[in-house]
């Protein structure tokens, strides 16, 4: 258990970090499940337009020290190969 003040502090400061971070996770795999699911169906158009509106969360996840800038990259360059790879339109 922590002893100091400055040890309580960064007890609290934790909790609230982690709390923060697990939503701004949690939105993330929101956006790339709506993507996932376009691609599912097939719709070509939806996932575009669900892709355009992942990339600037994912990139923020990055920022935000949540995930690596390399996987947030290769994420997004699959399913970008992905929704070029259905067919039609």
């Amino acid at each position: 258990m922590a002893n100091t003040a400055s040890a309580r502090k960064r007890i609290r400061q934790i909790a609230r970090r982690t709390e923060r971070n697990a939503a701004r996770k949690s939105r993330v795999r929101t956006f790339v499940r709506q993507v996932e699911e376009a691609i599912a169906k097939g719709d070509k158009s939806a996932a575009n337009d669900a892709l355009r509106a992942a990339q600037p969360e994912m990139q923020r996840s990055v920022i935000k020290g949540i995930a690596h800038k390399n996987t947030v990259s290769r994420k997004i360059s699959r399913l970008a190969a992905r929704i070029k790879s259905i067919a039609g339109l």
